[in-house]
């Protein structure tokens, strides 16, 4: 007995400023098969669409595509559909062989040809619809970075952002309907910003000139973090991250968050968190921490303390318990833990340690201790000042 074989009925199609004359005969014909056709404003006008065309919802929604499965329907984004477009919201909702896709030179691909940059040497971000501190984690002096925005004002936006930053030495290339006959380039630095007005779509390519960027690293300074004190110290944030080996895409939950700092690093390290902070003002921290870096989409914050909680995000990863562990607590994270999750704990009070001392028995891994001393003043000389001792105990399940 063999599978009914899929047969496509959506075709995402990828169109440049040359509209018709840039696509290839195979995405021609299939624009010319579509009963219906999906773009912006300006896909549907430089495809010629008339009648067929229907506009994308504004915010952006794939339901009136997935309303009409199994007519024939096209779906017009610009250059490559799975590059910051449509295509991957698209194909990510639809079995193997329902669609197929003509992609065209991406607006990354046409700026770098522009401007003689290597593309797998250049850093390429969407952020027509995401905040400017998405650059945070990626500024870096000598970095190049290629970025989408928005509309023509945004141009503007940026540059004065970066200015704000520090940055404002930055310079800057606005490159605005690229590959069509309406196509301008102009270069100028951000603190001086735009002469010129700009007409989407737009691209804006950065050299960046400025301060040293974010390390790459564990353990970045605290004072980079809004916090009420309660933060995980940078030598000791160093170790925690050490042991939960944080790798691209995984989760992790972290316990009693308190201002967010691990959170914040391991999503720099490319990682998921969810931080669970029991008090509302660090809760705001956490928030205000992802968002300075960048990071409102990788970090997630849940209020409360309960183990009950902690069935509602999803199963992680590597959990942190970055202090105040109790048994009880122990018992519903480990319940939950999935095998091979990664889980590390530190404390400061004798209680927790010993705790702490009691779960390595019963449950292996590795347990340590780790002080820390800063030179201070003593009197006209120096000597060294030690902070609380931290114990940590890492494990996997």
């Amino acid at each position: 007995m063999h599978d009914t074989p899929v047969v496509p009925w959506l075709s995402i199609i990828g169109i440049g400023e040359d509209g018709l004359a840039g696509l290839t005969l195979a995405s021609r014909k299939a624009l010319d098969a579509a009963e219906v056709v999906f773009g912006g404003a300006r896909h549907l006008e430089l495809a010629c669409a008339g009648e067929r065309g229907r506009l994308w919802a504004v915010p952006f929604d794939t339901a009136p595509v997935l309303a009409i499965r199994g007519r024939k329907v096209a779906v017009l984004a610009s250059g490559d559909p799975f590059w910051f477009g449509a295509g991957g919201s698209l194909a990510g909702q639809l079995q193997s062989g329902e669609w197929v896709a003509f992609p065209v030179p991406s607006t990354f691909s046409l700026a770098a040809a522009r401007l003689g940059w290597k593309l797998e040497d250049t850093i390429c971000l969407g952020l027509h619809a995401a905040p400017f501190e998405r650059l945070v984690p990626v500024l870096s002096h000598g970095v190049r970075v290629i970025c989408l925005l928005r509309d023509g004002e945004a141009v503007v936006s940026l540059c004065q952002w970066l200015d704000l930053k520090g940055w404002g030495q930055t310079a800057v290339t606005a490159l605005s309907a690229l590959g069509g006959p309406s196509e301008t380039v102009a270069n100028f630095i951000a603190l001086a910003g735009p002469s010129a007005q700009f007409r989407a779509p737009v691209a804006v390519a950065l050299d960046t000139r400025g301060p040293l960027g974010l390390p790459r690293v564990g353990g970045l300074a605290d004072d980079l973090f809004v916090h009420d004190g309660q933060i995980t110290k940078r030598h000791s944030r160093a170790f925690a991250l050490s042991a939960l080996a944080p790798r691209p895409g995984e989760l992790l939950w972290d316990i009693g968050a308190g201002s967010g700092s691990v959170s914040v690093e391991w999503a720099l390290a490319g990682g998921i968190a969810v931080a669970i902070e029991q008090q509302a003002a660090r809760a705001a921290n956490i928030r205000e921490n992802a968002a300075a870096f960048g990071l409102s989409h990788r970090i997630s914050v849940v209020e409360g303390s309960s183990p009950q909680m902690l069935a509602g995000p999803p199963a992680p990863d590597a959990v942190f318990a970055g202090g105040g562990l109790t048994a009880e607590h122990f018992q519903a994270i480990w319940a939950i833990m999935r095998d091979g999750t990664r889980f590390v704990a530190h404390a400061v009070a004798l209680e927790t340690q010993a705790l702490l001392s009691d779960l390595h028995a019963r449950h292996g891994g590795d347990l340590v201790r780790f002080e820390v001393s800063h030179a201070e003043p003593l009197g006209r000389m120096r000597s060294w000042q030690a902070v609380r001792p931290i114990v940590q105990w890492s494990t996997s399940k």
